[in-house]
């Protein structure tokens, strides 16, 4: 069985409906795209794995139907924490599958970003997991694939599991991810819901040590050979964690740990310990490596560029911005008259409710009466507060708008671009917006990226905003993820009287200096509304940028 290659472009479809677009997370054998039903204008992920012998007619719409069908009673078991499975379609030999949207990411992606999870976190997501197993396997289903690129890690925190209904599809003893394939699947034998539980021991193992308890071997077979036959090093960075991980890594199915002992153990970790894994997250690294890039030649030059800098405005003097609402020296087509709220000078993007290794917290929480920089009241809604639109229908009005710079995000009704700048080739901004309506949204890209966004907001930012008229910080500046990419929020008020606004600015960095980011603005007593809310949630779920 070989590895999946990344034979199909771009610029090609899936059964001339679905576009992958970009590659969100890699597994031995599994492929997933971030993608586009492009009937439907409507974001989707896209699955590809290949078959080890292509099949015929028949076999094929066997397997496709049994995905489909499983998804399907899955959906109804566990509403919201499957992935709902739109098409399965067989081409050549690969299976792709494609499936609604997720807001989050992909856990082996999350893994390789910060290596290791701490024991509270990992039995969080092992506690999800397992109650999404005991419905699937109350109903005589297994999952028989589970593994890091099958979960999904929401910007809230909770999971997704993707993948149900790929065990026996073919006659191979696992498709995918041979270093979670229990000892009973290697070994070729009849498979329950004991394989997922050392699948999920597996998971877990990885998380708190940071690789699978069984190497991948290059070749499924070798892997396998090792799984069934080769010792486990015992977990060292488990914690209280390290007897569930043994209980469910043992070799015999029947003297695996069960669901309800698995349950117990987990909830009196989280009991014991809740809050273990939600301390704030120390940035030293990234705080140092920010200074040593800046240190070495890369400083603000009046009106010009600023080298090091990512997140949107961070391309251009802040406080040059803050003032003229205008990169310097850029081309600029605007349909927005001079008294147009431009949104303020600052942007930054991340995913809401995730910080920058995964933890919670709640965006635009009421600002603390500590802070300096916070408002005395102003409560604000959570971005996560009313339920996000599901990719598989966009709210009323809402369509793609895909922008020939390099980027795609759904629009209300009636919206269009309203203002465009450009510094060159190192970056641009384009600012979305309706005749009469004073909200915006603002798209900014930079070629030019620091690696710690909350630095940029802190460092090179703040003292430009802070000149501008009725500027208020909200909040703590807020570190987090969004779409994989490391990320920072801020929040501010500015203006006054009737002009007074709000905004949510969202930056991150894609890799190599390059960055997005979006920025919201709406009227500052208007920020609860439950439409401007539905809008900002949009944004955030169907912005993608387009692949490199």
């Amino acid at each position: 069985m070989a590895m999946v290659e990344t034979h199909v472009s771009v610029h090609e479809s899936v059964a001339g409906r679905y576009r992958p677009m970009e590659v969100a997370h890699r597994e031995t054998n599994r492929l997933t795209w971030y993608g586009e039903d492009m009937a439907a204008e409507r974001p989707c992920l896209l699955t590809q794995v290949t078959l080890p012998a292509a099949l015929d007619e028949e076999s094929a719409r066997r397997t496709t139907a049994a995905i489909m069908r499983t998804s399907e009673i899955m959906v109804l078991l566990a509403p919201t924490r499957v992935a709902q499975v739109m098409d399965a379609v067989e081409d050549a030999g690969t299976l792709w599958t494609v499936t609604d949207w997720i807001d989050g990411t992909p856990l082996g992606q999350l893994l390789a970003q910060q290596g290791t999870f701490h024991y509270v976190r990992a039995a969080r997501i092992g506690l999800e997991l397992l109650d999404i197993l005991e419905a699937a396997h109350n109903e005589g289903i297994t999952h028989g694939e589970l593994s890091p690129g099958q979960v999904f890690v929401r910007d809230r925190g909770t999971v997704v599991l993707t993948g149900f209904g790929l065990a026996g599809a073919t006659l191979v003893p696992r498709l995918t991810a041979p270093s979670y394939a229990s000892p009973e699947q290697a070994r070729d034998e009849r498979i329950g819901p004991a394989a997922d539980l050392w699948a999920l021991g597996a998971i877990l193992y990885t998380l708190v040590e940071g690789h699978p308890p069984f190497r991948d071997r290059g070749r499924p077979e070798a892997t396998l050979k090792g799984v069934d036959r080769l010792p486990m090093r015992s977990p060292s960075r488990a914690g209280p964690l390290a007897q569930v991980i043994q209980g469910l890594l043992r070799k015999n199915s029947r003297e695996r740990m069960t669901r309800p002992v698995v349950r117990e153990a987990l909830t009196r970790i989280l009991h014991e310990d809740p809050y273990a894994d939600r301390e704030p997250v120390p940035l030293p690294r990234l705080r140092r490596a920010y200074d040593t890039f800046r240190g070495a030649g890369t400083t603000w030059s009046g009106r010009g560029m600023a080298v090091g800098t990512a997140l949107a405005v961070g391309t251009v003097t802040v406080a040059i911005l803050a003032a003229t609402h205008q990169l310097p020296g850029t081309q600029t087509s605007s349909a927005t008259s001079p008294s147009s709220p431009l949104p303020s000078a600052s942007a930054s993007a991340g995913t809401p409710g995730e910080n920058v290794d995964g933890h919670n917290y709640s965006p635009s929480a009421t600002p603390s009466p500590t802070s300096p920089t916070s408002p005395a009241a102003s409560a604000s809604p959570s971005v996560t507060a009313s339920p996000s639109p599901t990719a598989s229908a966009l709210p009323a009005g809402f369509r793609v708008f895909k922008a020939p710079e390099g980027f795609s995000v759904a629009l209300p009704k009636g919206w269009k671009v309203v203002d465009t700048q450009k510094e060159a080739d190192v970056a641009y901004r384009v600012t979305f917006g309706a005749s009469g309506d004073p909200r915006t949204l603002a798209v900014t890209y930079s070629t030019q990226a620091g690696p710690d966004p909350v630095a940029i907001w802190r460092d090179d930012v703040l003292p430009g905003l802070k000149q501008t008229e009725g500027f208020q910080q909200i909040g703590d500046i807020r570190a987090t993820t969004y779409q994989g990419d490391k990320a920072a929020d801020l929040e501010w008020f500015s203006g006054t009287g009737d002009a007074r606004v709000r905004t949510l600015g969202r930056g991150f960095l894609i890799g190599g200096g390059r960055s997005f980011s979006l920025r919201w603005t709406t009227p500052a007593d208007e920020w609860n509304d439950a439409a401007n809310r539905q809008a900002l949630g949009t944004f955030f779920k169907t912005f993608r940028r387009s692949a490199n």
